[in-house]
């Protein structure tokens, strides 16, 4: 061979191996199962001049070959991949009718021999089966003649896959001739890469699957814990997710410059499933109370059986009067009258009746309600079993009844928030893979307050990130619309938005977080997804506090 024809082959062979080298870098990085395999298969045709090719990919049964991409140059033939062009051809079976290894098809055979097949023309190679290839030539005008079939085995010596390189071209004039032992050489080592890669591709895609299916059985036995929180864990990572993709596609106001990345995206996602995981070991008592004089069951009916007895003692009071009248031959017009009975009865039944109310608790109770049941408790006074006279409410129910918001007391409430430390240290105890550093944080944060009044931490303003400043709204706009709350009914739309934007501009909430929930109707996203079709009612937004149009 002349001097520099032999200078000119070695400069391409060296340039096809930069190309190799440079392949399998970028099938190493890659990290999208669709984009990889079609980066496999592009590759390969770019090194060996095929103007077509296929690769399968062994199914979860290992009996079959599926055709997972597919491209054809002069056909323009492009399926699978990142197309979104479905296959359309059926997977090659391992096996035949009969049971045998089906060493017909030539990708099948390399599958099960793990040996490369190289034909240089199908129509007069002896072996195989290419009445299916003859079939599609007659159907398309193509004629397939040359064909590269090798198997792709990985680091563990298994077979998960074939690549099927199809017609090598003449790089000047683009004739169709045979592979070399060259191509063939190459495109073994381009597929032993690319085996190691989609390995690689499947451990990381299982842990990934296996991870999220563990946080999702946690966050599912925290919802199972409690029948009043049923679907919360669920939930609140949908609506959270939901304010981070409103956050990447506006335009518009103070977040417009803002976007989340991939990464990122799914770190919020993963300590949005996360965020209540300390409740497991929050007390039954705390999170089924239903009611303020909920405990091991709900004392109200005692309060109410007292009153009986209050109204069964007044009767009979007025009636020994009546009796020691007569008695006495004391006029009528001096007896206690039934009628004043009846009003004093009347009167204990309001009392308790309030008392029933103020025991189901709700969002906000007045000062004055407050005093009143104070005053009922301590001002009325029952006999009780023993004989003793005593106030109808213990100094513990009056305290009870008389809570402001909900129905926890100062000290279960305590307890309730102890969580969020619990869900802290769980998740900092885990070790962590460097795109998932933040979930502690993100899942710890979303019970701080911009005004730094917030827990557990007392974080101000941007101190808490904004994934938990999302996570915040989303997890107080749940809790407002869930139909599964234990003291309250579930808000409309109209409502739960005038209360958080009173909260909002209470330091409550991030202002500019809240402008993008309004803005984008992310609220009416999410209520066409999981709410009451009554709860979807008119929204002004105009007349929202902490929100300008």
């Amino acid at each position: 061979m002349h001097a520099d024809a032999r200078e000119t082959r070695i400069q391409a062979i060296l340039d096809r191996l930069d190309r190799l080298t440079a392949l399998g870098t970028a099938l190493s990085a890659e990290r999208d199962t669709e984009r990889l395999t079609e980066r496999i298969l592009l590759g390969a045709k770019e090194l060996t001049h095929a103007d077509g090719g296929t690769l399968y990919l062994l199914n979860d049964d290992e009996d079959a070959l599926v055709f997972h991409t597919v491209r054809n140059d002069s056909l323009g033939l492009a399926m699978g991949g990142t197309t979104g062009e479905p296959v359309t051809l059926g997977p090659l079976p391992l096996r035949l009718a009969d049971g045998a290894p089906n060493h017909r098809n030539v990708a099948a055979h390399a599958a099960l021999t793990g040996r490369t097949v190289t034909i240089r023309d199908a129509y007069t190679a002896e072996g195989f089966d290419f009445s299916g290839t003859r079939a599609f030539d007659e159907q398309t005008g193509y004629r397939s003649e040359s064909f590269l079939t090798i198997p792709l085995i990985n680091h563990e010596d298994a077979v998960i896959g074939v690549l099927q390189l199809l017609n090598a071209c003449e790089p000047e004039g683009g004739q169709v001739v045979g592979f070399t032992d060259e191509d063939r050489r190459l495109g073994e080592s381009l597929a032993s890469q690319a085996a190691v890669a989609l390995t690689k591709q499947q451990l990381i895609t299982e842990q990934r699957e296996l991870f999220e299916a563990f946080i999702r059985v946690l966050a599912k036995a925290v919802d199972e814990k409690s029948k009043h929180t049923s679907g919360h864990c669920q939930r609140v990572p949908e609506l959270t997710l939901l304010i981070a993709d409103a956050a990447n596609r506006t335009q518009q106001g103070p977040l417009a410059e803002f976007a989340f990345s991939e990464d990122e995206r799914y770190e919020l996602e993963i300590a949005g499933w996360l965020h209540d995981c300390g409740k497991v070991t929050t007390p039954e008592s705390v999170m089924e109370k239903e009611t303020k004089l909920h405990g091991l069951h709900d004392r109200m009916a005692e309060v109410a059986t007292r009153f009986e007895v209050i109204k069964r003692d007044t009767e009979i009071q007025a009636l020994h009067e009546r009796l020691a009248a007569a008695e006495a031959g004391r006029p009528p017009a001096e007896w206690a009258t039934e009628a004043a009975v009846v009003t004093t009865q009347a009167v204990l039944d309001e009392e308790c009746a309030f008392l029933g109310q103020a025991n189901i608790g709700g969002e906000f109770m007045s000062a004055e309600a407050q005093e009143r049941v104070r005053a009922i408790g301590e001002g009325r006074r029952w006999r009780g079993p023993d004989g003793r006279e005593q106030p109808v409410l213990s100094e513990e129910e009056i305290g009870h009844l008389a809570i402001a918001k909900g129905t926890l007391t100062a000290e279960e409430r305590e307890v309730m928030k102890n969580h969020m430390q619990v869900t802290i240290d769980m998740l900092e105890a885990l070790p962590y893979p460097e795109h998932l550093q933040r979930v502690p944080r993100l899942a710890g944060g979303h019970h701080e307050r911009m005004d730094g009044y917030g827990y557990p931490r007392g974080l101000v303003g941007t101190e808490n990130p904004i994934g938990g400043r999302m996570m915040a709204i989303a997890d107080v706009f749940e809790a407002l619309t869930a139909a599964d709350r234990p003291y309250k009914t579930p808000k409309p739309l109209s409502e739960a938005l005038t209360i958080m934007g009173r909260m909002c501009q209470d330091g409550h909430f991030d202002p500019d977080v809240f402008d993008l929930f309004i803005r984008e109707r992310v609220y009416l996203d999410y209520a066409r997804r999981f709410l009451r079709p009554e709860q979807i009612d008119a929204v002004d937004e105009a007349a929202l506090l902490g929100y300008v149009p």
